[in-house]
């Protein structure tokens, strides 16, 4: 009598459909599920845009290997340098992937020209090559000396769109006109960090470009002539941290024919108001800005962006200091604006910016991200307007350092910006529970006979906490400009908890001292949360963490640094949920011991960062037992521990 062959069955099309709505960290734990839902999970659908990061390392030839089978890749490979075993490595590269790799970075690495050239010919479907920081290969002045060399690279590099050669110390012209004459169709390219020479050869005393090109440094004269060559490819240029003088910016700008989407301009210190006119003038085409750190500019640059760069998406004037609110009103007319950064901007108090926005929806900008990062002057009135005003749009809102913002903005912000992905509230040291609860806080504490308890009473409102649609407040339909009476009115309403932003993925609570377990265990309840910050939360405890971990299980970061309410109680009952955290500070927690490594090892296996330095009952013996169980762990940072002294190591 034959057997009946049992024929796997076909992967239900149905499977492949719901992984698809999934976020990538979800999918990745879902292919854990079964074999099927592994295959599943490996779907080209699923595998665009994927990178691997990993030292170089013996196993690493075997992942290389396996990578082979996919249809295209790209790599983040550190550590790399001049011996046999990263040379294997590079030459395994190209042969098992050469003609699959669509990026490559090479980040931490010492590696030789030799080494470099045995892989770069083989890339041919490269699209983009990152050699920040690699010294070693532009130290000696010899890179792609050799014309044969030069003639492979460019056979297989002729398609390269972006190019970073950032923090190159030793790049020189005779190397970078080499190179760039490998990459005729570059879109992107970054310089950020790089020894620039734009007006005087201090090595040759005498103008920049008055003799030949430089075997020592790279001058302006090299530069612009890349951008002459490549003005029909060439969309982005990032300029950062380099002593660019106002006069080069304009000769740059420029540049016949050349039409600029994206520039990066942070730390420019010797950039001035002018030089950011002339920019606007002669590229009026640009998305993105970034201007941040440039200390002297004022807001005749605003001005000048806000009349002159009518697509841009993307503007940083972060760390500029000089700015007032002066010019933010017609900046916030531009329809296209998405993303602004005023951190650190110390004199803005957001008047300009909700005055900007109150026109229609049409001529105003819809912003998806804004940055008040340390801008001291706003006040709550103005977040109670800029939530209604762009509470259909606004994803991202970082409140870092606003000292004066208080309960009344929080409520706003669970009230009206449904659609946040990201919220920073560190530091905002006159929030309270109250404020995370969405109620107005009670002034007498009446006596609870059953308890003895003396805590806080809650309103009846606490339990509609984000669950349903707070209530219709009497003056919602009024215009978007509030006045204080408003703002009087909505003090005495209770509004939504911070629970009704369902879709954050990143939150900071971090330093906000009055913060304690009462508000953290009914609030932070958010499935698909990333990263959260309860560091220097004096006041919460073991609850808190526990309450955290059961209900926030997507978690990858978690950040408890100077929490002494924390100890191995809480991480033994929070570890067995916490199975995705990859990033764990828990400096100065003095109630943590061994005890919380030995949980760790067991239950956090995808652990690549700790801090546990300054816990003062934790042994070196253990952190070494800890970094031989997970094979992930990359970082521990564990100095101070077991009770140094800290006076005497400093």
């Amino acid at each position: 009598m034959e057997e009946d062959v049992i024929e796997t069955p076909e992967l239900p099309v149905e499977v492949i459909y719901i992984l698809s709505f999934l976020h990538p960290s979800d999918r990745k734990e879902a292919s854990l599920v079964c074999r099927s839902w592994y295959h599943a999970s490996q779907d080209l659908r699923f595998q665009k845009k994927v990178t691997f990061h990993f030292p170089a390392s013996i196993s690493s030839l075997e992942l290389v290997r396996g990578l082979g089978t996919k249809s295209c890749c790209s790599l983040v490979i550190s550590q790399l340098d001049g011996f046999s075993m990263s040379r294997s490595l590079l030459l395994e590269v190209g042969l098992c992937l050469g003609s699959k790799l669509e990026s490559l970075a090479l980040p931490g690495s010492s590696i030789t020209e030799a080494s470099l050239l045995t892989l770069l010919p083989h890339l041919t479907s490269l699209r983009r090559l990152d050699l920040r920081g690699l010294d070693s290969l532009f130290m000696s002045g010899a890179f792609l000396s050799r014309e044969e060399h030069r003639q492979q690279v460019r056979s297989a590099l002729s398609g390269l769109e972006e190019l970073d050669l950032s923090d190159l110390r030793y790049l020189s012209d005779l190397t970078f006109n080499r190179l760039t004459s490998c990459t005729p169709h570059l879109r992107r390219l970054s310089l950020a960090g790089c020894h620039i020479a734009y007006e005087f050869d201090p090595y040759r005393g005498c103008p920049v470009g008055a003799v030949e090109d430089s075997s020592a440094l790279l001058s302006l004269r090299s530069l612009r002539r890349l951008l002459t060559e490549q003005k029909s490819t060439l969309v982005a240029l990032d300029l950062s941290r380099t002593s660019i003088t106002p006069e080069s910016l304009r000769n740059i700008a420029q540049v016949r024919e050349l039409v600029l989407e994206e520039l990066r301009l942070h730390g420019c210190k010797e950039l001035t108001d002018y030089s950011v006119e002339v920019l606007v003038k002669h590229q009026p085409n640009l998305q993105k800005l970034d201007i941040s750190a440039c200390t002297e500019l004022t807001s005749r640059s605003v001005e000048a962006i806000a009349h002159g760069l009518e697509s841009l998406t993307h503007l940083s004037l972060s760390r500029d200091w000089r700015i007032t609110e002066k010019g933010l009103a017609d900046l916030l007319s531009v329809s296209s604006l998405r993303s602004l950064d005023l951190s650190e901007c110390l004199h803005v108090s957001g008047a300009e910016i909700v005055k900007g926005l109150t026109g229609s929806s049409d001529a105003r900008a819809q912003l998806e991200v804004l940055n008040l990062k340390s801008c001291t002057y706003i006040r709550d009135l103005a977040i109670f307007s800029l939530t209604q005003l762009l509470g259909d749009t606004l994803c991202e809102l970082d409140l870092t350092s606003c000292i004066n913002v208080t309960d009344l903005s929080v409520r706003s912000i669970a009230t009206y910006l449904q659609r946040l992905v990201v919220l920073r509230l560190g530091w905002c040291k006159e929030v309270t529970d109250w404020g995370l609860l969405g109620m107005v806080e009670t002034t007498k504490c009446d006596l609870d006979e059953e308890t003895e308890d003396n805590g806080p009473r809650f309103t009846r409102t606490f339990g509609n906490m984000g669950f349903f649609k707070p209530p219709r407040l009497p003056f919602e339909e009024r215009p978007k400009l509030v006045t204080q009476n408003d703002l009087e009115q909505f003090r005495q309403q209770a509004g939504a908890s911070l629970l009704a932003l369902n879709r954050l993925q990143e939150l900071d609570l971090s330093a906000i001292s009055k913060l304690t377990d009462s508000s953290i265990i009914q609030v932070v309840r958010y499935p698909d949360l990333h990263c959260l910050s309860l560091s220097m939360l004096p006041e919460i405890t073991d609850a808190s963490l526990v309450s955290v971990a059961w209900h926030c299980r997507s978690l990858t970061r978690l950040a408890l640094s100077h929490c002494p309410g924390i100890s191995d109680c809480g991480v033994a009952q929070a570890a067995p949920y916490l199975h995705r955290l990859q990033h764990l500070y828990l400096s100065s927690c003095n109630n943590i011991t061994d005890r919380s490594l030995v949980f760790l090892a067991q239950h956090c296996k995808r652990l690549r960062t700790l801090d546990i330095s300054k816990c003062k009952n934790i042994s070196v013996t253990t952190v070494d037992l800890l970094q031989s169980q997970l094979p992930f762990l990359e970082n521990v940072n564990y100095k101070f521990i077991g009770g140094a002294d800290l006076t005497f190591s400093l």
